[in-house]
Order: structure tokens, then C-alpha cells, then sequence
């Protein structure tokens, strides 16, 4: 499989991108791997780049993106935080991403049995971890069911805050960026939400 080019890159539609994704994850899934040749991709890389997605996902270490979705080097800008939300820094990236560099899809990444999200439900307070909890806890608040057991023993619970959590921060990308708000309502990107089974490897989306 070859590197992306101008060329390649321009001819990819917001459906196209989420397409690649889901080949790949299958690919992931079934324990196969696409034919790259790294190095050769490190070459055709040296000079630019024309990634194909930004993915914001969880710092977790089961969920690193370019192994999910299968992807080479220069095809995916990969954007980890704990907790897969947005903050002004990570907008910056995606509009660099997407209006400078072209990239034609957006994925916020969540996934099931998430620590950061176990921390907000159990109202977690570790240094500068309690600065970054606190913005994954409108998403535990949004969460009305169950009205008892609302803790990381809840598995149920956490996954489904996860969910929500991926749902608000596609909501806060589109109230948080005129620039991406604005190729997104032109159809020049796609903004899609996406859940990781840490038990499966599969990934399953939302509608684009």
C-alpha cells in the first residue's frame, strides 16, 4: 500500500476516509496487516504529508490508532488525551489538520472501560489530573440512568458516559471551531464518533 500524495489526498471524500478506517479496523481485527514497506513510506514522507483523518483518541495503551485502523506512516494525524475531549490546543491541531493540511475526516475516538472516564464517575482527584477529570464530568452528568451505582464498578455506566462523552465533544468541536464548523457545513470534512471494544478490537461508528 502506498504513501498519500496531493493527488490521492484530493480525491478522498469525507465517506472515502471513514471507508479506509473501517477496512482497516477489520484488517485489525482479523489479525492482518496491509502491505507497507515503512521505510519506503519514511522516504515519501521526508518532504510532506497528506494524512487522510485526524483521530482523536484516549491515551490509552490499547488504543493507539494507527494499529487499530491499520494505517502507515503519513496517513492519519493521531491527537491523544486522556479522555478523547477538546480544549483550544486540540482545536488548533484539527483546524491545522484539516484546513492546512487537508485531511477530510474528523473521528473522536472513545473506548469501553476507559480509566479517565472511571475517574470522573468516581470523582477522582490526583494534581493535574483533577483539572482534566473535571472536563469529562458534564458528560457523567448527562448520563441519567442509572440513578444508583453511578461508579467505575459500573461497567455499563462508564462505557455509556464514554459514549455520551464521545457525542459532546463532536458537539463542542462544532460550537468550539467557526473554522471546522464552517468546512464541515460545506462538506469539505466529515465529523464522526467512534467506539473502541478494548475486548474485541473492533470499532464501531456512528453515522457520518
Amino acid at each position: 500500500m502506498r504513501t498519500h500524495t496531493k493527488e490521492t489526498q484530493d480525491t478522498i471524500t469525507p465517506e472515502k476516509a471513514l471507508e479506509f478506517l473501517k477496512e482497516g479496523n477489520t484488517r485489525f481485527q482479523n489479525n492482518l496487516k496491509a502491505n507497507r514497506n515503512l521505510l519506503q513510506q519514511v522516504n515519501e514522507t521526508s518532504e510532506g504529508q497528506f494524512p487522510f483523518a485526524v483521530i482523536l483518541s484516549c491515551i490509552d495503551s490499547r488504543v493507539s490508532a494507527e494499529l487499530v485502523f491499520d494505517q502507515g506512516l503519513g496517513d492519519i494525524f493521531s491527537i491523544r488525551i486522556a479522555g478523547n475531549f477538546v480544549n483550544e490546543d486540540i482545536l488548533g491541531s484539527m483546524e491545522f489538520a484539516c484546513k492546512i493540511a487537508g485531511s477530510k475526516l474528523i473521528v473522536v475516538l472513545g473506548h469501553t472501560s476507559c480509566g479517565a472516564i472511571k475517574g470522573a464517575c468516581d470523582d477522582a482527584k490526583l494534581g493535574n489530573l483533577t483539572s482534566l477529570i473535571s472536563k469529562l464530568k458534564p458528560a457523567v452528568a448527562a448520563v441519567k440512568e442509572p440513578t444508583e451505582d453511578r461508579t467505575s464498578k459500573n461497567m455499563k455506566f462508564v462505557d455509556k458516559v464514554a459514549s455520551t462523552n464521545v457525542e459532546m465533544t463532536i458537539e463542542n468541536i462544532k460550537k468550539q471551531s467557526p473554522v471546522l464548523k464552517e468546512m464541515l457545513d460545506n462538506k469539505e470534512i466529515g465529523i464522526v464518533g467512534g467506539m473502541y471494544n478494548v475486548d474485541s478490537g473492533e470499532v464501531i461508528f456512528s453515522n457520518l
